[in-house]
């Protein structure tokens, strides 16, 4: 098969990794994909967003399967226009994505489906958002209630931290995704991301992950897009999965199906649990990043046939084959991050590291337009190890790291901290 994936980041990649080792895969396409990506894949540039270039890129290219990476072309409605042409796509539609698009129609379905979740408030005025932060007080959460690359999430302390994001969503500061805020209380527990293929009618649960979101060592400083992740998350026992797949995620999918918009690809399930009890954080309508990289490392080549299954309509049928093992990644940032950070600075040492089943680095924001990696975004390089043990998998994941030769960049140096206490 020839297939085309969209995107660029560590999260592309990795499922490009995984793709390619798939016999059934002939020829892979990545667009617009990275320097990582170009060695080991065709990348192409083209407006992945606009879905009218990508169906006629298909065309022209005799793709037979297109998995979408980000989340910004499936909220563009890119599987939409890919379904209408007849093309097989691994993807929600542009109305099921609003599942993540907008986290005021997440808390509706909720609430219709009887879905346990944080008590909100969703608010168009910042006056009337300021009057509910200051009679629910604080630690509270806001959130913009659009896309906003993973960092329109802010967990307040205070009453004038909440009002001070307030003022920043509704000032523009995340654009239209601040335009609406939902307003939530701070949950306890601990954090766990789950992820589920769902073909429309069936759901396959296929791993678990947990992400460490705060910049700092110990969860401190401002969130990020994710510094690190690993696989499995033992928060999240079987007991706990099929307690979240019975209150949430089956009533979610039935709700979304109610609505005339079945839900095709895969839903990422942030996850607050207490006590034993799951409630949902958020939804997201891709694989998580970094977490895509934890769980394609520990699913190999199967990835392809489970995405393959679940755009067809197949996961009835479909089993995954787990290993007894663990994974972890590290993220290397260019200083600054996730504030002001400087483009260009060369990476070096990449070539020196061991890449195989056990080993990776997955390219985030990379380039080479001289032969050279260069580093051009905040998240830069996923330094992926699998192990028998998560221990074991740190330690390798760590060790590459200390080999990589990047001045500009840092990293936390204690992804895993919580499992391994």
């Amino acid at each position: 098969m020839n297939i085309l994936i969209l995107g660029s980041g560590g999260r592309e990649h990795s499922l490009a990794w995984a793709v390619m080792q798939n016999p059934k895969c002939d020829k892979l396409i990545v667009a617009p994909g990275n320097a990582g990506i170009a060695q080991i894949a065709d990348c192409a540039s083209i407006d992945i967003n606009d879905g009218g270039t990508v169906v006629e890129f298909v065309a022209r290219n005799n793709v037979d399967f297109v998995i979408i990476g980000p989340e910004a072309p499936l909220a563009a409605g890119v599987a939409d226009r890919l379904r209408e042409a007849g093309i097989l796509v691994f993807g929600p539609s542009k109305a099921a994505a609003a599942l993540e698009a907008s986290k005021a129609f997440t808390k509706e379905i909720c609430d219709a489906c009887d879905a346990p979740t944080a008590a909100y408030g969703h608010f168009t005025d910042v006056e009337a958002a300021k009057a509910y932060v200051q009679a629910q007080g604080a630690p509270i959460v806001v959130k913009a209630d659009g896309l906003a690359a993973g960092k329109g999430v802010i967990i307040a302390e205070t009453v004038a931290q909440a009002e001070a994001a307030l003022d920043d969503m509704f000032g523009g500061e995340f654009g239209e995704a601040g335009a609406e805020v939902v307003i939530e209380e701070f949950m306890q527990g601990e954090e766990a991301s789950f992820f589920i293929l769902c073909d429309g009618e069936n759901v396959l649960p296929i791993g678990t992950a947990q992400d460490h979101k705060r910049v700092g060592d110990g969860d401190t400083g401002p969130n990020t897009g994710g510094m690190g992740a690993y696989s499995p998350a033992p928060v999240l026992t079987d007991e706990i999965a099929e307690r979240a797949l019975a209150e949430i995620i089956r009533p979610t999918m039935a709700e979304m199906a109610k609505r005339g918009m079945p839900y095709q690809g895969v839903l990422y399930a942030g996850l607050m649990i207490e006590n034993g009890a799951p409630r949902l954080v958020e939804y997201n309508v891709r694989f998580g990043d970094p977490e895509c990289q934890v769980l394609m490392m520990r699913l190999g080549a199967q990835a392809f046939d489970l995405m393959h299954a679940a755009a067809e309509g197949r996961l009835a049928e479909t089993e995954v084959h787990w290993a007894d093992d663990h994974a972890l990644t590290v993220v290397l940032a260019a200083k600054g991050y996730p504030g002001a950070y400087e483009k260009g600075s060369k990476i070096n040492g990449l070539d020196k590291l061991p890449e195989d089943s056990s080993n990776m680095v997955f390219h985030a924001g990379t380039a080479n337009p001289d032969g050279d990696i260069l580093a051009v975004g905040g998240r830069v390089l996923n330094v992926t190890a699998r192990g028998d043990t998560l221990e074991q998998a740190q330690q390798k994941a760590y060790a590459m790291v200390d080999a990589i030769d990047w001045p500009e960049g840092f990293c936390r140096r204690d992804i895993g901290w919580r499992a391994l206490g």
